[in-house]
């Protein structure tokens, strides 16, 4: 039983040490993204598609 102990204990552990790591990393800018809105504007914008006009038909006698 005093196993499940210090297993859970040094699960923690390693879940706190990767929570911390992950603050640091976000707090010096690792995430950040500078690159791609530069790049942004090189790329040709998606076509949007356009729903075709619905016409009425009307019957002619």
């Amino acid at each position: 039983m005093s196993v499940i102990y210090i297993l859970l204990t040094i699960s923690i552990l390693v879940a706190i040490v990767f929570f911390v790591a992950f603050i640091v990393a976000v707090r010096n800018g690792q995430f950040d993204d500078s690159y791609t809105p530069s790049v942004r504007m090189l790329f040709e914008d998606e076509l949007i598609k356009e729903k075709p006009k619905k016409t009425i038909l009307t019957k002619k006698d």
